[in-house]
């Protein structure tokens, strides 16, 4: 399919014959989406060590990577439109004083999956919510399709996972373009089962438990409410060791300083080398590098009279852009918590906030390119984990539409003993994959 063809605008009234066992009786049905994303400490989920580079001595950086071919220009806008959809749901999601992290990314994908079986203004209204402006709907599934690849191929030394699925009512007809498109474009796999039978939420439970490296392990209810018709699942596992490891016997138990609540404790990790490093009136950020350097975690702690809300709030994919190409290599002494976080949230009032209505009123929501029944969305649920230790990262996310040669200077200290940002990202594309906001130590 040609991603540069003219835009073609989905037709409400466009029948594809699809497949259907039994007659259904006029009336509304749900499609859920559901994302599920988790990354954590390779201590968890064992990953391949870092291969020696030649001529590279031990803990020096290792070379800059390179993707495999220029990116085109729909590529880059479907990455454009991911990074400012994250920045957008990030400032909806965020409460002062809570914890939070999501995979934007995930949710992205299992709504651009579920906005091939829209039409009319529901579907100008998803395309509008996830940022993708004017892109036509093969250049938007192209794009998904090729960043896919690139972040899964990229580094052999990052294990990142990326699945998705659809799992529909038996009987409930599903148009075969749909099925196709969601295939071939996202790999998507459609599997009909008996919704009322015992083993139909534990099936698809465990599908995403696979897919999220066992990190995710319950996102479908049980027993499945009568009136949901159809799951359209994505789910993202990503497992990465630090290019330059913190050494554990230098952690030490710290005070953590809270913005609205007493101190507590964390196991506050230390290193000190040269990082891309960046600091502006608002923030310090440092940039840690994963394997062989295409995968990063940007930290980015508030100044002094700054609330990590703050910082969260003046951030957009413009802003963001320029933070992410001003870094410039110096010598950081960083202080880093470890911590494991756990996050779930309904993101159908963030979705709406950003225009996303039609999809999810009854009567009003145009999913006839899904099926001929009456659907509507009643759900967009995200269950993620992530997981900091000196070795790297663990992250997993489930997102589920349910619905459908002077003396040198001394280091620069980077303090993060209090609320701060943190996001997960692929350096060459741009892409981000997960955003957190400690903005307290977790429990355990």
């Amino acid at each position: 399919m040609d991603n540069h063809q003219s835009e073609r605008r989905p037709d409400s009234g466009n029948r594809v014959r699809g497949v259907a066992r039994r007659r259904w009786l006029p009336g509304a049905g749900a499609v859920l989406l559901l994302a599920a994303a988790g990354c954590g400490g390779p201590s968890t989920v064992p990953v391949p060590g870092l291969p020696p580079i030649p001529g590279v001595p031990p803990g020096n950086p290792p070379p800059a990577p390179e993707l495999p071919r220029a990116l085109n220009a729909a590529e880059v806008e479907v990455i454009g439109a991911g990074n400012r959809f994250a920045f957008d749901l990030l400032r909806e999601a965020s409460r002062p004083g809570e914890n939070l992290f999501l995979s934007p990314f995930s949710a992205s994908v299992a709504l651009g999956m579920t906005m091939n079986g829209a039409g009319g203004e529901t579907w100008n209204q998803m395309r509008e919510a996830l940022g993708f402006g004017g892109l036509t709907e093969e250049e938007i599934n192209a794009g998904y399709r090729s960043l896919i690849r690139v972040l899964t191929e990229l580094d052999p030394a990052v294990e990142t996972a990326i699945g998705n699925s659809v799992w529909t009512r038996q009987g409930f007809p599903l148009r075969a373009e749909f099925v196709d498109v969601l295939r071939e474009f996202f790999g998507a796999e459609a599997t009909e089962l008996d919704f009322a039978g015992p083993s139909a939420s534990g099936r698809i439970n465990e599908w995403v438990r696979s897919a999220t490296g066992g990190h995710i392990e319950e996102i479908v209810p049980d027993p499945i409410p009568p009136g949901v018709l159809m799951f359209v699942i994505n789910a993202i596992y990503f497992n990465a060791p630090w290019t330059f490891e913190f050494d554990p016997d230098d952690t030490r138990t710290e005070p953590f300083y809270p913005e609205d609540r007493s101190p507590g404790t964390v196991p506050l990790m230390t290193i000190q080398r040269d990082f891309p490093y960046l600091e502006t009136s608002r923030f310090q950020a440092v940039d840690l590098p994963y394997g062989g350097g295409a995968f990063s975690m940007t930290v980015l702690v508030p100044g002094d009279g700054m609330r990590a809300d703050d910082v969260l709030m003046s951030l957009d994919a413009a802003a963001w852009r320029d933070v992410a190409e001003g870094f410039e290599e110096t010598e950081v002494e960083l202080f880093l918590p470890r911590f494991r976080m756990e996050y779930e949230r309904e993101l159908k009032d963030d979705l709406a906030a950003l225009g996303m209505v039609d999809a999810f009123s009854p009567g009003k929501a145009d999913l006839t390119r899904v099926s001929p029944v009456d659907l509507s969305i009643s759900s967009v649920l995200q269950k993620a984990l992530v997981e900091v230790t000196e070795e790297g990262t663990e992250a997993a996310a489930a997102t589920v539409v349910i619905g459908v040669t002077s003396a040198p200077p001394p280091p620069v200290t980077v303090r993060a003993d209090r609320p701060f940002l943190f996001f997960i990202r692929e350096r060459l594309t741009g892409a981000i994959l997960f955003v957190g906001k400690l903005a307290h130590p977790p429990p355990g």
